[in-house]
């Protein structure tokens, strides 16, 4: 069988996911004709809406979701013959524990080492930062070279140790929780809030296509923002509208924003 990658393709809009799903139909299409069981690489959420636009056709095939733990926020999608019982398939991930004098290190120091070890984004997973350590997940045929090779993070020495993937839980969250009013829900407006800028501003990175809602790229300035939505801005950061709160003597929007560190 041979797909029709174009009709398969031809619902999504955002030319940067073109490729990532492109490579998704590579999968589908071994599973396909092979009757073997294949994995994507790490994606994000929005990403894995669209992977399951196109898998969601084919009743031939099942699939999961894999990513350490429930909660996790990037996840591997596992593609297998629909006549597998899935508690028979090879995991495609791993998890590490990595510690040591890690106690000033951040989320982007911990994948800052990994990276730089010639890794790619793709094939690393959450990073579940805790007092003492850090877990993190990644696709089993990157495992191995990590596990060898990361011995620094920064200038902080680390020791690195597979863990089993039912001992992972949750990182700890750092954010700083901020009350303001708004205008309106509109994007622009809350970008404007948070970080302190201008409308202009905030419509200009916007336009420039540096602002993702719920890690889709978006353009639109007037888009509505609804509680529990994460907002991330190029070069600045991401927040999550936490609450709305009512409406002020002033005829402003009370909202609740919580800033992710």
């Amino acid at each position: 069988m041979r797909l029709d990658r174009d009709s398969l393709l031809n619902h999504i809009r955002d030319e940067e996911q073109i490729l990532s799903m492109r490579k998704l139909l590579d999968k589908l299409e071994i599973v396909l004709n092979k009757h073997i069981v294949e994995s994507t690489d790490f994606f994000d959420p929005y990403q894995r809406r669209l992977a399951k636009s196109i898998l969601n056709r084919f009743v031939q095939i099942s699939y999961r979701e894999l990513g350490g733990i429930d909660e996790a926020e990037r996840k591997v999608i596992q593609i297998y013959p629909e006549y597998l019982q899935e508690d028979t398939i090879e995991l495609p991930i791993n998890s590490l524990e990595i510690k040591g004098s890690i106690s000033t290190l951040s989320h982007r120091d911990f994948l800052g080492g990994i990276l730089n070890l010639g890794i790619n984004r793709e094939k690393v997973g959450d990073i579940l930062i805790h007092e003492d350590s850090a877990q993190v997940v990644v696709k089993k045929e990157v495992f191995g070279y990590i596990l060898t090779n990361l011995t620094k993070i920064g200038r902080q020495k680390v020791s690195v140790r597979e863990i089993a993937m039912d001992k992972l839980k949750l990182g700890l969250l750092e954010y700083e929780d901020i009350s303001t009013t708004v205008s309106s829900l509109r994007l622009d407006a809350l970008i404007s809030s948070t970080w302190n800028l201008s409308r202009k501003a905030s419509q200009g990175l916007i336009e420039s296509k540096r602002v993702k809602v719920n890690w889709e790229p978006i353009m639109r300035v007037s888009k509505e923002i609804a509680e529990g939505d994460i907002v991330s801005v190029k070069g600045y950061g991401r927040f999550i509208l936490n609450s709305v709160k009512g409406i002020s003597r002033r005829g402003r929007i009370k909202i609740g924003l919580r800033l992710l560190k």
